[in-house]
């Protein structure tokens, strides 16, 4: 049996159409998903000004409707997508570190069709099931917002166990995700500063308890003093830097954001203050589970960072909200399931 469905068809230069696509009944260890909805990530950026011949969307929550031979999740059951198809073999993934498999055989979205189709074909071994009382929508909150968080906060804690300040730079959807699990994780006391160049983004950082800064004021910057961890979610040189240049001693720079390049100067920089920057990068699968249990106990609180929900019959002005930068997190939800 195979699966018909109009499917959203990104054209390039910001243009989404829709086109028919079939999805195969789903082979040994496969489930096929009934997508419910897929939240817009910073990095569609790419296939929507550059065009598509997948499906895009890597951030999808779906019902599972179908189970190919060996697979043993039920029919019915709900659940999550990760982002990356590991082997489960490797030196990398017998540690559990699933992001850094070394014979990765997937990315959903790019290499295979993702979330914003109808339906969604995946390995059994990268569906994380929710329970029951995780609205579809909230359940892409288990991916970047919470688990990419999530990880570079436990990534900083490698080199700093003694966090008492923080510095956020970029108060996009990763940036929102970094305070919202930075309150869950160290309490409503601990300072957390965050900067961006939208006055938006800001305010509705700050109403998450962050204390907003605008990053076109490096002097602004500064006056925040020196906090014992940075993360960067914007991916820009600038804001690397003046990160750096505001850091504590023994404090690590954590790099989220994808795209611009950052010089050290070895003994300022790192090696006198013993600081040390490092990279992050999604997360662990084995994280889910302890994010599930943050999520059922705080679902309202972290589901504010989704601010619109756009039927896929409007995906095209849902994309054109999230690239306005007057949003937090934009879902795309199946037309059933808004």
């Amino acid at each position: 049996m195979t699966y018909t469905a109009l499917v959203p068809d990104f054209q390039g230069e910001g243009r989404i159409g829709f086109r028919e696509h079939t999805y195969p009944e789903p082979g040994p260890g496969q489930l096929l998903l009934a997508v419910g909805a897929n939240a817009i990530c910073g990095t569609d950026r790419g296939q929507y000004l550059g065009g598509s011949d997948t499906v895009p969307g890597h951030e999808a929550a779906g019902t599972v409707i179908a189970a190919g031979e060996g697979a043993t999740t039920p029919i019915g059951t709900k659940g999550a997508v990760f982002l990356m198809g590991y082997c489960g073999q490797c030196r990398s993934c017998l540690i559990g570190a699933t992001n850094q498999c070394l014979n990765k055989q997937c990315d959903m979205g790019w290499t295979d069709d993702g979330g914003y189709g109808r339906y969604e074909l995946v390995r059994e071994r990268i569906f994380f099931p929710v329970t029951a009382d995780i609205e579809i929508g909230n359940a892409t909150m288990l991916l970047d917002v919470m688990g990419t968080s999530a990880h570079a906060l436990r990534r900083a804690e490698l080199v700093r166990p003694d966090i008492e300040s923080i510095y956020i730079a970029g108060a996009g959807p990763i940036g929102l995700g970094l305070v919202v699990m930075s309150r869950l994780r160290y309490g409503a006391d601990i300072p957390i500063f965050i900067s961006d160049v939208s006055p938006w983004r800001l305010e509705f950082a700050e109403s998450f308890g962050a204390t907003p800064v605008n990053a076109g004021d490096r002097n602004a910057v500064l006056a925040i003093g020196h906090p014992d961890i940075a993360f960067d979610a914007s991916g820009k040189e600038v804001a690397r830097r003046l990160a750096m240049d505001i850091l504590g001693k023994r404090g690590a720079l954590i790099l989220l954001g994808h795209g611009e390049s950052l010089t050290l100067e070895v003994v300022g920089d790192m090696l006198a203050p013993e600081r040390a920057v490092l990279g992050s990068e999604y997360f662990r699968f084995d994280e889910f589970a302890d994010n599930l249990a943050l999520l059922r106990a705080n679902q309202q609180y972290i589901s504010r960072v989704i601010t619109h929900r756009y039927p896929v019959s409007e995906i095209g002005a849902a994309f054109e909200k999230f690239m306005s930068g007057e949003s937090g997190k934009v879902v795309v939800m199946q037309d059933d399931a808004v």
